[in-house]
C-alpha cells in the first residue's frame, strides 16, 4: 500500500450539493465527516495512505446548509495522525454546533484528554482499515482497554474503522469493554458478504445489548452493485434499525475519500433515509436524538 509522498490523490466531492426532496428535521446531525486542509497550512501525515484535495470548512458549511442539517460531528482522518489540529480549529470557528472524534496516542497526557473534552470532543478513534501491514481479524485489545478505561470517566465512546465481518467473535471481544464502541458505514462489510455474516450478526447482539452504535454512512463503500441508490445497502440499514433503533446514526461521510464508486452528491445522499429510515418518527430519532445522546448536544 503507498504512503506518504506516493499515497494516491483523491478525487474532490461533489461541491454544488443539491437541496434534497426529503425536509430533514430540526437539529438533524451530520455525524460523520472530515476536514482537510488547506494542504499549504497543515502538513499531512507521511504514513498517510491516501492524499486528499483541500476540502474546507466554508465547503463543509454549504453542504450542510443545502441539505438542512444543522448540527455536525468531526471525524480525524488518517491523513492528519494524532495531530487533531485542522478538526479542533473547525470545531471552534462552528460553534457549540459541532462536536469531535479525535485520534491521540495510547500515551496521551490526561490534562490533553480533558483539553479536547473541553473543545467538544467527544469520543476517541480507532482506525483498523488504513493501517500497513495490519494482520487481518485482529485488535490489540490490551492497548484499546487501557485506553478506554481513561477516557471513560469523560463520557466518551471509542470509533472503530474496522470491516465487521473479519471479527466473527466481536460480541464477546467487546462484552466487557469500558466503554460503547461505534462503528462506521453500517459494518464496513461489503453487502455480498450476506446479513447472515459471522461478523455482522456479532455486530447486531452488541448493539441489542445496548454497546455499540452503528453509522449509516458510506453506503459508496459497501455496495456490490455500483451507484446510487445503493439498493443493495437498504436491507442492512433496516437490520440495524430492527437490532436497536437507539444505537443508529447517521452521516453523510463528506468529503468522501478514496470511493471506487462514482462520487456521489450529498443532496442524493440524504434522499436515501427515505427507503433506509421509512419511518418519520424514528428518522428523527436518528437524526436528531440519539447524536444528542451520544455526543452530547
Amino acid at each position: 500500500m503507498p504512503a506518504g509522498a506516493d499515497a494516491p490523490t483523491c478525487a474532490p466531492p461533489d461541491f454544488q450539493s443539491r437541496k434534497p426532496r426529503l425536509t430533514l428535521p430540526p437539529r438533524a446531525c451530520d455525524c460523520h465527516a472530515h476536514i482537510m486542509g488547506p494542504k499549504a497550512r497543515y502538513a499531512y501525515s507521511p504514513a498517510r495512505v491516501y492524499t486528499p484535495p483541500d476540502c474546507l470548512l466554508p465547503d463543509y458549511l454549504k453542504m450542510l446548509g443545502t441539505i438542512g442539517v444543522e448540527r455536525a460531528v468531526l471525524v480525524q482522518p488518517s491523513v492528519y495522525g494524532t495531530d487533531n489540529t485542522v478538526m479542533l480549529e473547525a470545531m471552534k470557528a462552528a460553534g457549540n454546533r459541532f462536536r469531535g472524534v479525535a485520534v491521540v496516542a495510547d500515551d496521551v497526557p490526561d490534562a490533553e484528554l480533558r483539553k479536547l473534552d473541553a473543545a467538544g470532543v467527544r469520543g476517541v478513534r480507532v482506525n483498523i482499515v488504513d493501517v500497513m501491514d495490519r494482520r487481518p481479524g485482529t485488535l490489540p485489545m490490551e492497548a484499546l482497554t487501557k485506553l478506554a478505561r481513561r477516557v471513560a470517566s469523560l463520557g466518551w465512546h471509542m470509533e472503530f474503522l474496522m470491516h465487521a465481518d473479519e471479527f466473527p467473535d466481536l460480541d464477546r471481544a467487546f462484552a466487557g469493554f469500558p466503554v460503547d464502541i461505534v462503528l462506521g458505514h453500517l459494518g464496513y462489510m461489503k453487502t455480498d458478504k450476506g446479513m447472515a455474516n459471522a461478523g455482522f450478526q456479532a455486530m447486531l447482539r452488541l448493539m441489542r445489548a445496548g454497546r455499540a452504535w452503528v453509522k449509516l454512512t458510506g453506503p459508496s463503500r459497501i455496495t456490490t452493485t455500483g451507484g446510487l441508490p445503493y439498493a443493495d445497502v437498504v436491507p442492512y440499514a433496516h437490520a440495524l434499525l430492527q437490532a436497536n433503533p437507539e444505537r443508529v446514526i447517521w452521516g453523510t461521510d463528506w468529503p468522501h475519500v478514496i470511493i471506487k464508486t462514482p462520487m456521489p452528491n450529498d443532496g442524493d445522499l440524504a434522499d436515501l433515509l427515505s427507503a433506509w429510515v421509512p419511518d418519520a418518527r424514528v428518522r428523527e430519532q436518528v437524526l436528531v436524538g440519539n447524536p444528542a445522546r451520544l455526543y452530547r448536544f
